[in-house]
């Protein structure tokens, strides 16, 4: 069975069981506690939690997943992968384990037509129901084993939804391991389908299975996860992942390109070199179709990672020439048919990874000097810092550093080394956990005040003014009775004109009135989805909870941001016009009167670029389309041709903005009723802010008006200092700038003359001494340097130069020494410490200073007796 068949006949038979089909959200969650999209409840997380209600009880997904937790396995093992489809069905307080059991037992026996005989199960320690279950259905007890919190206790990972789980695996025979069950032997017992009772509410815990369970949530609910590669591997009969149709064609290019055949499940390094590389190739595809790009840290890392230790794997098999862009290629052409993001990105993958590619073999290189620099230090052990160092700081493989050692004869301290890294992921875990625990103990408090008081009744769209009443007033802890003036807390209302700032628009200020007091509304922003949290400064008076409220947005900051966010579809819209699709959104801010734009470009926009953009964006503003708001099904939304933008949250329904025939997105944010009152648009600069990502920043309405007369303003000063007209002024100033610049081409000539001059007179008056010979003397020339480098052209043979001068207020010294053996540097050490400085330089030339210009005599005087020691 083909992976499409095991998609569609998943999908096909819960339908049938009226579940709702959900599509995959990106790989960059929406939630701020995980880094990528682990499991296939990540978005329906509101759900099990009681936050939102869902508008269907049951849901399916097919979700794209990445983990990198086990990353030393992938390769080793024939299941582990960085990358997986999860395909789970889903019961919102619906139906639960009884239902979930006995249909996954019926689509695996009866519609994947795996042999009963050969399916195990796990269960949690005291689950006696989900067994009895099991059993009902024709599972034997003898093939139901019990196990603990690690194996049979789902979590995320962090503070959040949990439950007991129960697992199906599948005995994949003697070739694959030893007898015993899952409890014996997971290879063998490879574990397919994860059924988790999602029932209770995780506390905070060290590590995997550590943690406190806190209580019920709200509901039962039911997440089920099937591994669709492992699926795939057993229905077509693949010892790996690697030989499914998921990754065959991909795993077939990276032989051609070894040049050799995979040797097979044997393991060697090469054997797990070949899975590495094809497995890696597919997850790489996906972070950067998902808006991933190479940083230096977050998720960022995660994808360099991944790409650095693929190319490594591939230059192990032999494989010197770039191969990520061909793998990446490989795995488009395979999987771009039912993961369309892929070959709407094909471009920017190109591009990421043959810049990253080629940036790795730069490391490499740069990498491979310093170790043969810390070889010839070295004695008989390179140092656990020095390879902790390559590593960190230049990304070079320690298992590279451990080969060029061995090469020459020497060791690495690979315990301090691994005691270096494991303190650097200490730290990083201790840092992040902070802020998950921040932000877990925030969303806590907001949820507290969601089940008590509701969420907020947003009126914004329609009005910027509106009656309401303070629910909850909070502090930085927790929630409090009351704020006096001068405090700045946060107030939660049970209906708000204010937006709260997403999608890249910031929220909106304004004004709170209450009977007892004033309150400025200093921003806005989601607390949980529905919820909206205003930060406020009490200006008079006192407020309560349970105060009515007059709420009224600043409307005209509103209106200025509503320009820019109109603005911002029109420039994205026209980017891709010029630039090609793949320069789609990555990011955005839109505050009032400005807006910063983030896309994904590989190169620096040419001024003629931008000023294209720039014309056709004002153009089509100019040309007032309409712009109009409507809502839809998500399906209906896509079907339609609406841009959903990478990192944002889209519930079933959505609203989308079309702008003209021009831009039609999937946004929440305020807009203006008519292009024309968008513009106009000046676009001020353009930039670089990581691999593969440019920004724009650009003026919008006043703002960008002001802006073009400060630039008359400027252009008319400029013309009236060089006394001529204002569209004269660039010929006339380029004409002075001429004139200039042949005028200190000169001067430099002469100065260059003059510098002769005194060198050869300086050179005149060298004192011989038995080893070569001597000048030393104080000058009036600031370019000690050059004057001392040409009194030795001028000289040669063994001679040394010390010379001094005051400029600025301070005493300068530079000491120049032909061949010799005499170290410039040690000439001026008493000399620094006579005018209150130190020397510095290596080699043949060194220099000093201090504050002391009054003792530059004798601190001459010292380095040429020095000078004279040593030559003699």
């Amino acid at each position: 069975m083909r992976s499409s068949d095991i998609r569609s006949t998943f999908l096909g038979f819960f339908q049938e069981r009226d579940h709702r089909v959900v599509p995959s959200s990106p790989l960059i969650p929406s939630d701020p506690t995980l880094l990528l999209a682990n499991a296939g409840m990540n978005q329906f997380k509101p759900y099990f939690l009681g936050e939102t209600i869902p508008d269907h009880p049951r849901a399916m997904s097919v979700q794209k997943c990445a983990r990198t937790s086990d990353i030393e396995n992938v390769g080793r093992t024939t299941r582990h992968a960085t990358f997986f489809e999860m395909l789970g069905n889903f019961s919102f307080g619906d139906y639960f384990k009884p239902e979930a059991i006995s249909w996954a037992w019926e689509l695996f026996t009866r519609h994947y037509n795996l042999d009963p005989e050969r399916l195990w199960v796990t269960v949690y320690l005291d689950d006696d129901e989900a067994e009895r279950l099991w059993r009902r259905v024709g599972v034997p007890p003898e093939r139901i084993q019990r196990l603990g919190m690690e194996d049979n206790y789902w979590s995320m990972g962090i503070p959040g939804p949990c439950g007991p789980s129960s697992e199906l695996h599948y005995d994949r025979g003697p070739a694959y391991g030893s007898e015993g069950g899952p409890a014996v032997d997971g290879e063998r017992y490879q574990e397919l389908w994860n059924l988790v009772f999602m029932q209770n509410l995780r506390g905070e815990g060290s590590g995997k299975g550590d943690y406190p369970i806190l209580g019920g949530l709200p509901a039962r609910n039911i997440d089920t996860g099937l591994g669709l590669d492992r699926l795939a591997a057993i229905l077509q009969d693949a010892e790996t992942v690697c030989e499914t149709d998921l990754l065959a064609p991909t795993f077939r290019l990276v032989q051609e390109l070894a040049g050799r055949a995979y040797p097979g499940r044997d393991g060697s390094e090469a054997s797990t070199s070949f899975r590495v590389v094809t497995e890696h190739a597919r997850s790489i595809a996906f972070l950067i179709a998902d808006g991933v790009l190479p940083a230096r840290d977050g998720r960022g890392y995660v994808l360099r990672r991944l790409m650095r230790r693929a190319i490594r794997h591939a230059r192990q098999l032999g494989v010197g020439e770039p191969v990520l862009p061909a793998l990446t290629g490989s795995v488009i052409g395979n999987l771009g048919g039912a993961w369309p993001e892929l070959e709407r990105q094909s471009e920017l993958i190109q591009q990421v990874v043959t810049a990253e590619e080629e940036g790795f073999e730069r490391t490499l290189r740069q990498g491979s000097r310093l170790l043969e620099s810390a070889i010839g230090r070295a004695g008989s052990t390179i140092s656990g810092q020095t390879a902790f160092e390559l590593h960190d700081t230049y990304g070079f493989p320690i298992d590279l550093t451990v080969d060029a050692a061995r090469s020459a004869g020497l060791t690495v301290d690979e315990e301090a080394f691994a005691e270096l890294l494991e303190e650097q992921r200490r730290q990083a875990h201790r840092a992040a956990q902070g802020r998950k625990g921040d932000a877990v103990a925030r969303q806590d408090l907001y949820r507290r005040i969601s089940a008590e008081h509701g969420l907020t009744d947003f009126v914004g769209y329609d009005t910027t003014n509106a009656e309401t009443r303070l629910v909850a007033l909070l502090d930085d802890t927790d929630t409090v009775q009351s704020a006096r003036e001068g405090d700045e807390v946060e107030v939660v209302l049970t209906r708000s004109p204010f937006y709260a700032e997403a999608g890249g628009q910031v929220g909106d200020t304004g004004t709170l009135r209450t009977s007892g007091g004033v309150l400025r509304v200093l921003d806005t922003r989601p607390g949980l989805d529905g919820l909206h949290v205003h930060t406020v400064q009490v200006l008079e008076g006192e407020v309560r909870p349970g105060d009515e409220a007059e709420a009224v947005v600043d409307a005209d900051r509103r209106a200025a941001t509503a320009r820019s966010h109109s603005a911002t579809h029109v420039l994205h819209a026209m980017l891709r016009r010029v630039l090609g699709e793949h320069a789609a959104q990555r990011g955005s801010r839109v505050e009032p009167g400005r807006l910063r734009f983030d896309f994904a470009h590989f190169s620096a926009m040419d001024p003629a670029e931008l000023g294209t953009v720039q014309t056709l964006v004002n153009d089509y503003l100019l040309d007032d389309p309409d712009v109009r708001v409507w809502e839809a099904s998500r399906a209906e939304a896509e079907a339609a041709g609406a841009v959903a933008l990478f990192g944002e949250k889209y519930g079933t329904d959505v609203r989308i903005v079309d702008i003209g025939d021009a831009s039609r997105e999937l946004c929440g944010g305020t807009h203006v009723g008519h292009g024309s009152q968008a513009g106009p648009v000046h676009i001020v600069g353009e930039s670089s802010i990581g691999t593969g990502l440019r920004r724009v920043e650009a003026l919008t309405g006043a703002d960008a008006l002001r802006h073009y007369d400060h630039q008359r303003d400027l252009l008319a000063e400029l013309a009236s200092l060089l006394n001529v007209r204002p569209d004269q002024a660039p010929d006339r100033l380029r004409q002075r700038l001429g004139t200039l610049a042949e005028t200190q081409r000169e001067l430099e000539s002469l100065r260059r003359a003059e510098l002769d001059a005194h060198a050869a007179r300086l050179a005149s008056t060298a004192e011989p001494l038995p080893g070569g010979w001597l000048v030393a003397q104080i000058v009036d020339v600031p370019d000690l340097r050059s004057l001392a480098a040409g009194v030795l052209a001028r000289r040669g043979g063994n001679g040394t130069v010390v010379l001094g001068t005051v400029t600025g207020g301070k005493a300068a010294l530079v000491a120049a020494v032909a061949d010799g053996g005499v170290q410039a540097r040690d000439l001026l050490a008493g000399a620094a410490r006579e005018v209150g400085g130190g020397a510095g330089g290596k080699g043949p030339v060194a220099s000093a200073g201090g504050r002391r210009p009054e003792n530059l005599e004798k601190a001459v005087r010292l380095a040429a007796d020095e000078a004279r020691r040593r030559i003699g």
